[in-house]
């Protein structure tokens, strides 16, 4: 098993081919489509293969371990031309982009969230030397917006009908992390 990073109870992992089953299950599952993909849009093992195992488009994906269970995906990306629309940052900035999910449900609403996404923050910003860390969250996903404002992001704007979802196009959030500069003490 390849680590990312592990904090506290949580574990990042590459994702492997045996993790396609779990992706089917949690990405057929209602309450986590309601705003991942659309409840409309349940995936089976082809579209898992086709959306998750397929591309070579520059996304880095993870399986997302808590106390040593399977709970959820994260996934980074450079933000640029090639794997984003949103075109409000600079290339000479080093900025990322990440989503996420917890497929087990019974995790929800424990921090475990809002754990993970600034563990992933702290990872971009180390590592790879990330100034920014964006999102594009569905503006009803109140849950998520809490969690993402807890770990220090801010709403930047709304992005109209930024998403198809449920047979509608649906605002989202244009929301960032900027890493605060460092002052040089002389």
């Amino acid at each position: 098993m390849r680590l990312l990073f592990e904090k506290e109870a949580i574990r990042v992992r590459h994702l492997q081919s045996d993790d396609k089953q779990l992706l089917v299950k949690w990405l057929s599952t209602p309450s986590v489509l309601e705003y991942y993909e659309g409840r409309d849009n349940p995936f089976d093992l082809e579209k898992v293969n086709k959306d998750f195992y397929s591309l070579d488009n520059g996304v880095s994906k993870f399986l997302v371990l808590y106390e040593g269970i399977n709970i959820g995906y994260i996934q980074y990306y450079q933000v640029n031309d090639k794997t984003s629309s949103i075109n409000d940052y600079s290339e000479d900035e080093t900025n990322f982009g990440i989503d996420q999910f917890i497929g087990e449900t019974e995790y929800w609403n424990k921090g475990i969230g809002t754990l993970l996404v600034s563990s992933m923050v702290e990872y971009l910003v180390e590592q790879k030397q990330a100034e920014r860390v964006v999102m594009d969250p569905q503006v009803t996903n109140v849950r998520a917006l809490k969690c993402y404002e807890k770990c220090g992001f801010k709403k930047v704007r709304i992005l109209p009908k930024r998403e198809f979802h449920e047979g509608e196009f649906r605002d989202c959030w244009l929301m960032e992390y900027k890493e605060p500069k460092k002052m040089n003490m002389v």
